[in-house]
């Protein structure tokens, strides 16, 4: 039995533990967009291990995804892309009002960005793409609270945050509700917040040329995410096929998700061949065990047989009770299995998510290695001489 514990209990456990990890990264991946579409530059490379790099290390402006190529895309594909959002990062730094301070990271979005990043508005609104390059910015109710902690209405406010060395004064057109990321600051008081800018202010700040290094394509509801990623690398890699250095490359989280599942799947695989030597071990025991048993009864065989007992209901007695034993073991097995796997998710910080279809893919295996390894024991017992087994002492 005790194999048969180990063997359940280590395949529970495992498939316990990586259905936790991957069904809580799949909500978190989903929460954030798992289907959206992340469209970059990549350096072009030469060899099978792709180790050679060609061209420049950092991208000219004639590298760059132009406004004309993301056009071109929205008028090719049309419905079936819902939203493209552009994204730059300018730098962090930190506002300051009298004794009150916060912590942020100035980005430059357009306004497709507001459905792409999940942002809520509280009041004001959120970027347009017709700020072109005025310094307004959207800040969350965590910098309000924090900067502006007496006034009674923000919109309309200015303050001023330095960033790289250079001084930006910002106008609020908008605050959004905050949604804890666990970014904190340096001497970890004070969670960092985004102050969202329009893109083109953001370029202007930088010194960059019209470009971009990067997009989001967020599809239709209805549209195959599958195929909308493989025509959107085409179509945007068939601009650089004339490029030395550069050329485009398309993915997503839920890719990542899928070749994760996979990789889960085969060591699910892989613990299941290690624990099925466990069961073979465990089955080889309880037939013992029936064999033992038979033996200390073979007098209650006889008597049983002596008073019309068929060989069929002698044969179906000892193999419900291997099945039984088998059954007793496996529930163990599931239980040991699942607490284990359970403490081994909560030590990755992910909740548990036991799988019941596991389990009773486990009662069922159970089963059948009761029946399987308490056939020969209870054909056995059916085929005893009556007459012999009365005698036996």
């Amino acid at each position: 039995m005790l194999g048969i514990i180990i063997g359940i209990g280590s395949v529970i456990g495992i498939v316990t533990v990586g259905d936790s990890l991957t069904g809580s990264l799949t909500d978190s991946m989903n929460s954030i967009g798992a289907s959206n579409i992340t469209v970059s530059l990549q350096r072009k490379s030469s060899g099978e291990d792709g180790a050679l790099m060609f061209g420049r290390s950092t991208p000219g402006s004639d590298d760059l995804i132009t406004p004309a190529m993301i056009e071109d895309y929205r008028t090719q594909l049309g419905s079936r892309v819902e939203s493209i959002a552009l994204s730059r990062q300018v730098g962090s730094g930190t506002v300051s009002s009298g004794e009150d301070s916060a912590s942020v990271t100035v980005t430059g979005v357009n306004a497709d960005c507001q459905a792409v990043d999940n942002v809520t508005m509280t009041s004001g609104r959120f970027i347009r793409d017709e700020d072109g390059e005025r310094m307004v910015a959207v800040v969350s109710d965590v910098f309000v609270e924090s900067v502006f902690p007496t006034a009674r209405e923000v919109l309309g406010q200015t303050f001023d945050v330095e960033v790289n060395g250079r001084l930006l004064r910002l106008y609020i057109a908008g605050v959004y509700e905050y949604q804890d990321d666990g970014t904190v600051s340096v001497d970890g008081s004070d969670p960092v917040t985004t102050v969202y800018i329009p893109i083109e202010a953001a370029r202007r700040v930088l010194g960059e040329s019209e470009g971009y290094q990067s997009l989001t394509v967020v599809g239709a509801s209805t549209e195959d995410s599958t195929a909308l990623l493989d025509d959107t690398e085409a179509f945007f890699a068939s601009y650089y096929t004339h490029n030395d250095s550069y050329t485009v490359a398309a993915g997503s989280l839920e890719t990542m998700l899928s070749t994760m599942a996979e990789m889960m799947s085969t060591v699910k695989l892989a613990v299941a061949a290690i624990a099925s030597i466990s069961l073979l071990v465990g089955g080889i025991g309880v037939m013992n065990i029936m064999l033992v048993s038979i033996t200390e009864r073979t007098r209650e065989i006889g008597v049983r047989k002596a008073l019309g007992a068929r060989n069929s209901a002698i044969r179906v007695q000892f193999i419900t009770e291997a099945v039984v034993i088998c059954l007793v073991g496996g529930a163990v097995g599931i239980a040991l299995g699942v607490g284990l796997g359970a403490a081994g998710a909560s030590m990755l910080g992910y909740p548990a998510r036991p799988s019941v279809a596991a389990m009773l893919l486990a009662a069922g295996f159970s089963m059948v290695i009761g029946v399987f390894f308490g056939y020969y024991p209870a054909n056995k017992a059916a085929k005893l001489d009556p007459i012999e087994a009365l005698r036996y002492e």
